[in-house]
């Protein structure tokens, strides 16, 4: 459910290029990616646009979160009076606040957030431990005044997992998103206990991580098998299923 796509400066990836992600995905049985190019992140123009040839390309292995810059305001109300007919393609939303520098509780965000709450839409937050961008206080804020958004707290605040695991039991729309837990001693575990399973939601962050390394760790957590079930795709299938994804394709 965390997934990215296309080159990154300073970084190598062997597995960047959309053909290169889909056999890394059959090598590790993944079904489907969830995904933003990274190039959507900051050019979002070229990147959505990218985002959807690649699904129209590999509609059974794909599906895009639409990506907002609050950078590029009119192109944002481009891009959401688009998102209804491409529900074929988009499932959600990604934010990237730490990125842009701009608070998610800012005005420029706010079309983006009524848009996914009128829709019910899922909505992929990067967020971070000690943020003044998308730290514990925004996220408070914005679920509080957006109950009907899924939003998946993408990487789970990373270290501060105290405060993702008591800010999803405060708001039953939230969902922690594993990207940064994988492979941390005990932190599964942990979000098994104090938010339940039904919670939790196994991405990547691919081409940046590897999924065989992502599936061992839950495989290898102390946690039942209907636990790793939900983790590993219950969880996402039903979100999808609401969504509108037709997964028998």
């Amino acid at each position: 459910m965390h997934g990215h796509m296309g080159e990154w400066h300073s970084i190598w990836f062997p597995r960047a290029r959309t053909t290169d992600m889909i056999r890394s995905m059959d090598g590790a049985n993944v079904k489907l990616l969830c995904f933003a190019p990274h190039a959507s992140l900051f050019a979002p123009q070229i990147g959505n646009t990218a985002a959807i040839e690649a699904v129209r390309r590999f509609p059974t292995r794909l599906r895009a979160y639409l990506s907002v810059n609050p950078h590029y305001g009119d192109q944002l109300q481009h891009d959401l009076g688009e998102f209804d007919g491409l529900r074929d393609v988009y499932i959600g939303l990604k934010l990237l606040a730490d990125y842009h520098a701009v608070p998610l509780t800012d005005e420029r965000y706010r079309p983006a957030w009524e848009f996914a709450n009128q829709r019910r839409l899922p909505v992929l937050s990067h967020t971070w431990g000690g943020s003044t961008f998308n730290g514990p206080h925004e996220l408070r804020r914005i679920a509080a005044q957006y109950p009907d958004v899924k939003l998946f707290l993408g990487h789970c605040l990373n270290d501060h997992w105290h405060e993702a695991a008591a800010l999803c039991a405060d708001f039953p729309n939230l969902y922690c998103e594993l990207t940064s837990v994988l492979g941390i001693r005990g932190v599964l575990e942990y979000f098994v206990e104090k938010v339940g399973s039904r919670r939790m939601l196994f991405g990547t962050d691919l081409p940046w991580f590897d999924e065989h390394h992502g599936i061992g760790s839950v495989l290898a957590a102390d946690m039942s098998d209907a636990d790793r079930h939900n983790i590993l795709h219950r969880n996402a299938e039903k979100i999808l299923r609401d969504a509108g994804v037709n997964l028998e394709l």
